[in-house]
């Protein structure tokens, strides 16, 4: 066989794998050239190489979560949705009765524990309510603006193009407060937080990719007019960071964060490396909810907490006080250590933070999976163990794997601004539109 026929050969291969995983998977492999295309080397829609290891190509490319593409909805398109006309219907004969029981003499009769939740109901309803009465109003109004849009007077018809484009932003206002008024608000959105970065697999260029993104969130803070305070900070030999934490307070600041918490992996030439060859590296990033002390309370008799002396660079301080604290909480076997400070009883202090957000996320991880035993949330848990992100620098990339969406310019991105912003809003969106959906479901299961 010839060159150029065993080329063509290999071409209708490639054609007919991706036309098969298309139209089984939905998802598509990129087209490689002749030369490219190797055996001994497996490729994913990531870009990744994986030599001889067949099954982690399966994984790769036909991962169990849709693209957000073919997820996120329009609110227009929400409203379309009949399951959502039900619900609203059912809210909204749920709202009259709870009003009827509690306006009528015979409502007032009942035990004081019904009346309360019946009262509570309706005052949590009432704004749903009104916003649907609105929203009726005006697309009411923009039929008859539509009327008035086929009028023989050409003034007229002016002014209705005018109105009607009035009408329809009031429109699409009052949808969206519509949904959020449906979607459940986590009681943890409003609370500050503690962040955790540590370097993952890859030595020395993982440590490097580390800092950076320590940095890309501290400017993350800034950008927002956060306070940003670094409460462990270890560095590597060559400018890199091995593990550091730090508490970020400001509002809406865990609301925005929550998402980031996973394994983040870095594709490029790390500057380390001689021969111009392509690494894999990660880090670790852990986005803890800072409790406040009505939400958590920790008995000083579970605590055990040790003091050594500090160790890396701190000059003559360093080895000759015992200023870092480390706290164990004994029923539980968290431990959070603090050498950032000079003084002890700042350590201590800045210990007991960490250690406080920790066993608040075990307490609300434990209510979440009895929440949701039946199901998982496709945003995904949050966890560290979850690859959730690739910052891919040759190809100037950054995917969020969870929900499919792909934004270009990484150096921006890694500046922590607008581009961060703009994936934390996507993730928002995508998580808010999956408990809508939820919501929905469920009830039309029980009708």
């Amino acid at each position: 066989m010839s060159l150029l026929s065993m080329a063509l050969c290999r071409t209708t291969v490639r054609q007919a794998l991706r036309m098969h995983c298309l139209q089984k998977h939905g998802c598509n492999l990129h087209t490689r050239s002749p030369a490219m295309f190797r055996t001994d080397h497996l490729y994913t829609d990531e870009g990744t190489i994986y030599p001889n290891r067949l099954f982690q190509r399966r994984r790769g490319l036909h991962g169990s979560r849709p693209l957000m593409a073919t997820n996120i909805l329009s609110v227009e398109e929400i409203f379309t949705k009949e399951s959502l006309r039900n619900y609203l219907k059912k809210v909204n004969t749920e709202y009259r009765d709870c009003l009827k029981s509690v306006n009528s003499p015979e409502g007032k009769q009942n035990c004081e524990e019904d009346l309360k939740r019946r009262s509570t109901r309706v005052a949590h309803l009432a704004p749903l309510i009104d916003y649907v009465k609105k929203l009726e109003l005006k697309q009411k109004e923009c039929e008859e603006i539509d009327a008035l849009l086929k009028d023989e007077d050409p003034d007229i018809r002016e002014l209705a193009e005018i109105d009607k484009g009035a009408c329809q932003e009031a429109i699409e206002d009052l949808r969206q407060k519509i949904l959020s008024c449906l979607i459940p608000a986590e009681e943890v959105d409003e609370s500050d937080l503690v962040l955790e970065v540590t370097a993952g697999v890859g030595g020395q260029e993982a440590m490097l990719f580390t800092a950076e993104v320590f940095d890309m969130y501290q400017n993350f803070a800034d950008f927002h007019g956060w306070h940003f305070e670094t409460l462990e900070y270890m560095p590597s030999e060559i400018g890199g960071l091995r593990h550091a934490t730090a508490s970020i307070s400001g509002p809406q600041s865990y609301k925005k964060m929550k998402f980031e918490s996973g394994v983040h992996r870095v594709q490029r030439v790390p500057k380390t490396e001689k021969q111009g060859r392509m690494h894999t590296s990660t880090m670790t990033v852990v986005v803890l909810p800072q409790p406040t002390e009505i939400a958590l309370t920790i008995h000083a008799k579970d605590l055990r907490i040790e003091t050594k002396r500090a160790s890396g660079a701190g000059g003559q301080h360093v080895n000759t006080t015992d200023s870092a604290v480390r706290i164990v909480h004994i029923p539980t076997g968290v431990v959070s250590e603090c050498q950032q400070e000079r003084s002890q009883l700042k350590n201590k202090e800045k210990a007991m933070k960490v250690l406080q957000a920790k066993l608040y996320s075990l307490k609300l991880e434990e209510e979440t999976n009895k929440r949701y035993q039946a199901r998982k949330v496709q945003i995904g848990t949050r966890g560290r163990s979850e690859k959730i992100r690739t910052y891919n620098f040759s190809q100037d990339r950054i995917t969020d794997h969870r929900i499919g969406k792909t934004l270009h310019n990484v150096k921006e991105f890694m500046l922590g601004e607008e581009l961060l912003e703009e994936m934390s809003l996507a993730l928002q969106q995508f998580s808010e539109q999956e408990a809508l959906m939820d919501i929905l479901e469920e009830n039309a299961s029980k009708n």
